[in-house]
């Protein structure tokens, strides 16, 4: 092994004097309010109770709020779009600064974002890809007027014994007759359980720890994942690191296939209604058969091995009984919806699971989960949106108490 073994089992690349640690999964490094909305300004202020309130300004919460509008509900007095990261950008403003969009998710537009002239798939593909969202992000909620509070940090939400909700916020609590969440996954990156991972003396990092290649230098990498966040750092760890291996649950396929996406959103939304375990939108898609990822397929980079059987502290145990020495693991797991919040609702069913229908809470009519599950791809975020709005729409017209105010 080239360079330096760095020691410890969950250790952020990067961090030193100078450079503040993770806040609410917003990783540090992420640099300045690349939205221009919020961070340095002043405190926002909550009013005490409004018809709507949606928890989150990614994609989903966005497309929510823009429908919304667009179905007669005031930004601001009627509606109100919380937000607690610094700025506009969604979890984008937090991805590392090599990521481009070229080379990331597939980030459909917005609806209306056509009106303003904008586009991501004529945007510029020489800026980081967490500029370019949080640039067109921000644009978006101030010509629709979407008037996004932040940062605001939702901590619990309570029913409010009127049919509504009571948000409570570090900003006040607010109450709300229909509560629309789309906080989206960033903060709960998943990482599953092997045999000996607390004992690997290596460098462990989630996607959201991940800042650059650089970080790994002269390092026997691993990593772990069949999604495209993994073949991204494959692809960027291989002229940096002494070594990379891949590790997947299933085996990899690299498909063009354009209605594949369609087909596993709908078999999502399936498993949503029945509160089965979700599967991974990618599980259904393949990975995509860019002429990068089939040339980088065909040097054997991208070529997964299946699961290890176990960790080991200076590497990995395969199941044939083979080891692999391994300096740095890079989980590319996937992520879980952020419900923590939620708690009180008492929302799970038997087994843990979320029963969801069309975004809407089988146990809480009132309650959205706008990009949940199916709706967590670009594709379903978007088709969220307008499916949401029309039942929130529906749901404020049914006969309950307006929201008492709260405080």
């Amino acid at each position: 092994m080239t360079g330096g073994k760095t020691h410890g089992a969950n250790v952020t690349p990067g961090a030193g004097p100078g450079r503040a640690g993770s806040v609410d999964g917003a990783p540090d490094g992420a640099g300045p309010d690349p939205g221009g909305l919020g961070g340095s300004g002043p405190a926002p202020v909550l009013p005490g109770s409004a018809d709507v309130v949606v928890v989150g300004a990614g994609q989903a919460g966005l497309s929510v709020a823009w429908h919304l509008r667009r179905l007669g509900l005031a930004p601001g007095s009627d509606l109100v779009v919380v937000d607690r990261g610094p700025g506009a950008g969604g979890a984008w403003q937090h991805r590392w600064e090599s990521l481009r969009l070229d080379t990331a998710h597939k980030v459909d537009d917005l609806p209306g974002m056509k009106e303003l002239g904008l586009s991501f798939a004529t945007a510029d593909r020489s800026r980081a890809a967490r500029e370019v969202v949080a640039d067109y992000y921000g644009r978006y909620e101030q010509a629709f007027s979407l008037d996004v509070r932040r940062p605001v940090e939702v901590t619990g939400v309570q029913e409010s014994g009127d049919g509504g909700f009571t948000v409570a916020t570090d900003r006040g609590d607010i109450g709300t007759r229909v509560l629309v969440n789309a906080g989206g996954t960033w903060a709960r990156p998943f990482r599953p359980y092997f045999a000996g991972a607390a004992g690997f003396r290596g460098l462990q990092v989630s996607t959201p720890d991940y800042r650059s290649a650089e970080d790994f230098r002269g390092l026997r990498v691993l990593v772990v994942g069949g999604g495209t966040s993994a073949v991204g750092f494959l692809r960027e760890l291989e002229d940096v690191a002494a070594a990379t291996v891949w590790a997947t649950r299933r085996p990899v396929e690299f498909t063009d296939d354009p209605g594949a996406g369609v087909t596993a959103v709908r078999r999502a939304d399936e498993a949503a209604r029945a509160g089965r375990p979700l599967p991974s939108i990618v599980s259904g898609t393949g990975l995509p058969a860019t002429p990068e990822n089939l040339a980088a397929e065909a040097r054997g980079l991208l070529v997964a091995r299946p699961m290890f059987s176990s960790i080991e502290p200076d590497g990995v145990r395969w199941a044939d009984g083979s080891f692999a020495p391994v300096d740095a693991i890079i989980w590319a797991t996937g992520f879980r919806a952020e419900l923590t919040h939620l708690a009180p609702l008492r929302l799970r069913e038997p087994g843990g699971r979320v029963r969801v229908e069309e975004g809407r809470s089988l146990r809480h009519p009132r309650l959205f989960l706008a990009g949940f599950g199916p709706q967590a791809s670009t594709i379903g975020a978007n088709r969220a949106g307008r499916t949401v709005a029309r039942q929130v729409v529906a749901a404020l017209r049914a006969p309950v108490a307006d929201p008492a105010p709260v405080g």
